[in-house]
């Protein structure tokens, strides 16, 4: 009776904070809208101005659901590699994936290379950061067969992130100015100039992906509580951890492809998701996670947007500054245990 009313009371307070964090992006920056104005359209007691609607559908609103969708991408990917690997510490950024990722769309984007049946530059980008994805992790587990130290584990995987960030840089050094720039600025990571065309495709990627992960609630429950007690289930252990490392990969190389490397929410989400619920029960955690991650890259993207304003923060700055304490304080309380 105590947890289902600790669980009310944790998703009423998570779905106040998205809307908090939803109306905050949508009445701040350079051009200032209250709250009563929104309130006033929503109601029909007044329309936007040209520039009012101009700022909130072509720039702010698509921003907001860009923070939404990756937010939800990250934090299901770093929970899904976190089950995988049975340890809080882990992620897409840390393991070196989203710089697998990076390689991959850096390669597209700098050799103009295109896929001859695929006509859409949207879909080229996101096989791409698919690819480098899928084939950083798979050096990860190549590692982790023979490593049964995940403090090791991490620290090759931030060697693959190395070696992956070279090898960009490597292509950069024969790239053109005008490639150059565009590599840069999406490396930096940011929802900035994301246009509705890629929140469809992105939605499209992200949405089935989070909703059949929700729906993986029960084999991820038995997996959790150990391989022998998932096999008596009937679940095919290999085939289950190859399904997590697709969805993992597939919602980490979505984000990376349209809004570049983001760091530490895949860690942190999850980890404060299960604090706030006291659970790990999939079924339960799935549902916060969604909540939870949107509402942290909101808040990140607010104050990458207002903190320096004009100038604009990456988001993995800031994302990183929220996130990077809560990882060294997972790091130090997993110490301390040992």
């Amino acid at each position: 009776m105590k947890k289902s009313i600790r669980f009310k009371i944790v998703f009423v307070a998570l779905v106040v904070f998205l809307a908090y964090t939803i109306m905050l992006n949508l009445v701040s920056g350079s051009i200032s809208l209250s709250y009563k104005d929104i309130i006033d359209v929503i109601l029909g007691n007044r329309i936007f101005t040209e520039l009012e609607y101009n700022i909130l559908f072509k720039i702010r609103i698509p921003r907001i659901i860009s923070a939404i969708l990756f937010g939800i991408a990250l934090s299901i990917s770093g929970f899904l590699l976190q089950t995988f690997f049975k340890n809080p510490i882990v992620g897409p950024f840390v393991l070196g994936i989203s710089s697998g990722a990076r390689l991959f769309v850096g390669l597209f984007i700098l050799s103009n290379i295109s896929i001859g049946f695929i006509e859409s530059p949207l879909i080229t980008i996101f096989l791409a950061a698919a690819v480098g994805s899928l084939l950083s992790m798979l050096l990860v587990l190549l590692f982790a067969r023979k490593v049964d130290n995940i403090s090791i584990l991490v620290v090759v995987g931030m060697m693959i992130g190395y070696i992956a960030s070279a090898g960009t840089d490597f292509m950069i050094a024969f790239a053109n100015e005008h490639e150059i720039a565009a590599l840069v600025s999406w490396s930096m990571g940011s929802f900035s100039g994301i246009g509705w065309n890629v929140l469809r495709l992105s939605a499209v990627i992200i949405i089935p992906t989070v909703v059949l992960v929700f729906f993986l609630s029960k084999p991820l429950e038995a997996y959790l509580l150990g391989e022998n007690y998932a096999k008596s289930m009937g679940i095919d252990i290999k085939s289950f951890r190859l399904v997590l490392i697709i969805l993992s990969s597939i919602l980490s190389a979505c984000v990376t492809a349209f809004a570049g490397p983001i760091s530490f929410v895949g860690i942190a989400v999850p980890h404060i998701a299960r604090l706030s619920i006291k659970t790990s029960n999939p079924k339960i955690l799935v549902p916060a996670l969604v909540l939870l991650g949107a509402s942290f890259c909101l808040l990140a993207d607010y104050f990458a947007r207002t903190l320096f304003s004009p100038t604009e923060l990456s988001i993995s700055t800031v994302t990183s500054v929220m996130g990077a304490p809560i990882v060294i304080w997972l790091m130090v309380s997993r110490r301390k245990k040992v």
